[in-house]
């Protein structure tokens, strides 16, 4: 009996580790993630139900019965032009978006939507906090291959805001590296990249490397990772992050987000805004900083 207890204790002890931990990750959100993709669900069965003039209509009612709290629904067709949005009707018509990191939102957005769907970050004004500029965890869905939809939840409580210096020194950290592999050959500047005590390794900021086929070729904090493929690794939302930076890498460079281990801070997951550049074509590198630094 003793020991059964003693069991029950233990497993009750390491559920209240992991939703600590998930906290960390997602916290303050108002809706989970299963419902939001219920909500997105249903939506794309108002489509083809209703007719896409007449369920966008109802998308872009503030009123309607798809804005419930702080979700919503909002739509964009394959060119980047949004389609609906209720809480920022100004944005209807417009092609594009940008946020406050200079995140390219819409290009992104377009990306995952072309392989049907899925989820990622983004930072965007939340309706339920005065409009305050949020990190949100979204879902989107392909509509038919005419537009797309999503919906998404947010997590307040995580730093949204990366300073301009630091995507400065960022970017600049990153073209470094660019220009050390364009000067001194792949072989050389992988082992730069993958030495931890190297010249690309200082501040808190490392290079990454990969192929565009997600096979990983420099990461010196994870040593054990190099020459593995990583095109389906996750992050603790389910952000398929490896195929987001590749879409990324193919239009020549830019930021995206992603929660991963803080080597500076003990491996512990923190949300990571990284710049990555294409090298040659036939491999990208990049770095990134992290919300907690």
């Amino acid at each position: 009996m003793r020991i059964a207890a003693l069991a029950r204790m233990v497993a009750l002890m390491s559920l209240s580790v992991l939703a600590a931990i998930t906290l960390c990750i997602a916290s303050d959100q108002t809706a989970s993630a299963d419902e939001v993709i219920a909500f997105l669900d249903e939506a794309v069965a108002y489509v083809d139900n209703n007719g896409m003039e007449n369920a966008l209509q109802e998308f872009n009612d503030p009123t309607g019965s798809f804005v419930r709290g702080d979700l919503y629904i909002f739509a964009y067709d394959f060119n980047g032009t949004c389609l609906a949005h209720p809480i920022n009707p100004e944005l209807v018509g417009q092609t594009g978006l940008l946020d406050i990191n200079d995140v390219d939102v819409v290009g992104r957005e377009i990306a995952l939507a072309k392989r049907g769907g899925g989820t990622m970050y983004i930072v965007f004004s939340n309706p339920s906090h005065e409009g305050k500029e949020e990190l949100k965890q979204i879902h989107l869905e392909n509509v038919n291959d005419s537009m797309y939809l999503g919906s998404g939840r947010y997590l307040s409580d995580i730093r949204a805001s990366f300073d301009q210096g630091e995507r400065d020194e960022l970017v600049a950290f990153v073209n470094e590296a660019l220009k050390y592999a364009q000067e001194n050959g792949k072989e050389k500047a992988l082992q730069a990249f993958n030495d931890p005590e190297g010249n690309f390794n200082r501040d808190g900021l490392y290079i990454f490397a990969y192929d565009y086929g997600g096979r990983n070729l420099a990461l010196s904090h994870q040593p054990e990772l190099v020459g593995t493929n990583r095109i389906d690794a996750q992050d603790p939302n389910g952000v398929y992050f490896i195929q987001q930076i590749i879409d990324v890498a193919k239009n020549g460079d830019g930021f995206t987000y992603y929660v991963y281990p803080d080597p500076s801070n003990n491996m512990t997951p923190e949300l990571k805004l990284s710049y990555v550049m294409d090298v040659d074509g036939t491999w990208f590198l990049g770095s990134g900083i992290y919300s907690s630094d």
